[in-house]
């Protein structure tokens, strides 16, 4: 990590913080490493409290489980039959060795992806070969009680929602049409204190080999990005891990949050305020280890994820300066609320002619 997250006192004063991203930014040739660091996921969603910290389940002795309500988690089988039709070798992953009695060492083992942490597994939905992937987490994390709230009515049909949210099959299954959400199932098995959240897989890399679609389609994407913080801290939620690591896309112009672990709820009544927070693009109020405010902190973050949006796309538009200086403001308290960022993003890319619009002509990605 960078030493703008970790500067002592008693060091020379940083640099004013709008510029530092924004020299970081216009140094278009570099690697995306050179601009300020950024942890990997695991590193940034680390919590203190044991049920919010990440968990390392079992995976066999929940198969008939899923199997129960229409998944089918990956097996060996599986695994070869997919790099079969690839014409590749399979790489078998070294967590087969936990699985080590005899009856998970055939084909209908089990087999997880050596690229996905301990608490994720991929798998299938029966019903239709969707891929999916598993997420475990303590049933009473905060994680889980975050992603119930935001997939469930009222709010899981609200527009602004670009979160993973959870509808009955039968909706798609009525009109093939409508986009499915990418929540497929949620469920605690209270003897365990687990839960389960399961998700349509989409893709993390968030721009293909062949470029972004089109500079509506990136306008697009960053506003779905901007209007669900918006959505999340009007109902008392922030996410304090926004980055574009923490971001799926389905290549159909449709972007979801994902990575709930550090996210809170707060009483309407109270102050939204953290304590050694710890996400992965830090403001500088984080450094005195006091209480700091968490929609704040989203805000600053946000600024973050359009610049790096812009250097990995290579797409900007100047005039995107006069939006994200007031949110790199070293004072949380000058930094505009997500509502008004929302509403000067809007307001700026009207004033430019441009149309933040889903349904342009290229291919989409």
């Amino acid at each position: 990590m960078s030493d703008i997250h970790h500067r002592s006192r008693d060091r020379q004063p940083r640099p004013n913080s709008f510029v530092r991203y924004q020299d970081a930014f216009r140094c278009g040739d570099s690697d995306p490493e050179d601009s300020p660091s950024s942890p990997t996921c695991s590193e940034s969603s680390v919590d203190e409290d044991e049920v919010n910290c990440r968990i390392k389940p079992f995976w066999p002795k929940y198969q008939a489980v899923f199997k129960s309500r229409g998944f089918e988690l990956d097996t060996v089988k599986d695994v070869k039959l997919f790099y079969s039709q690839q014409n590749t070798v399979p790489r078998l992953s070294p967590a087969l060795k936990f699985y080590s009695r005899d009856e998970y060492q055939d084909d209908d083992s089990l087999c997880p992806d050596s690229g996905l942490p301990d608490n994720l597994f991929r798998g299938t939905r029966v019903l239709d070969a969707k891929r999916v992937v598993v997420k475990a987490v303590h049933a009473g994390s905060r994680e889980y009680d975050v992603i119930c709230t935001l997939s469930r009515d009222p709010l899981r049909n609200d527009p602004m929602n670009h979160t993973i949210r959870e509808s009955p099959c039968v909706l798609w299954l009525a009109n093939e049409r409508l986009k499915p959400p990418a929540v497929l199932d949620l469920f605690r098995l209270s003897s365990d204190n687990i839960a389960f959240i399961v998700m349509e897989e989409w893709s993390s890399q968030l721009i293909t080999s062949s470029g972004s679609c089109c500079m509506m389609r990136f306008l697009a994407a960053l506003r779905q990005c901007i209007e669900h913080a918006t959505f999340m801290h009007r109902h008392h939620i922030a996410h304090l891990d926004i980055s574009l690591r923490n971001l799926l896309t389905d290549y159909d112009g449709h972007y979801a949050y994902i990575d709930y672990e550090m996210s809170r709820q707060f009483d309407p009544a109270s102050a939204p305020l953290v304590h050694n927070y710890r996400g992965t693009e830090l403001p500088p109020e984080c450094e005195g280890g006091l209480g700091v405010d968490a929609y704040k902190v989203d805000v600053w973050a946000l600024a973050v994820l359009v610049l790096r949006a812009c250097k990995l796309t290579g797409y900007w538009v100047p005039e995107f300066m006069y939006l994200i200086k007031p949110m790199l403001d070293e004072e949380p308290n000058r930094r505009p609320s997500s509502f008004a960022v929302l509403h000067a993003f809007d307001k700026l890319v009207t004033s430019l002619g441009l149309q933040s619009n889903l349904n342009c002509a290229g291919p989409h990605q």
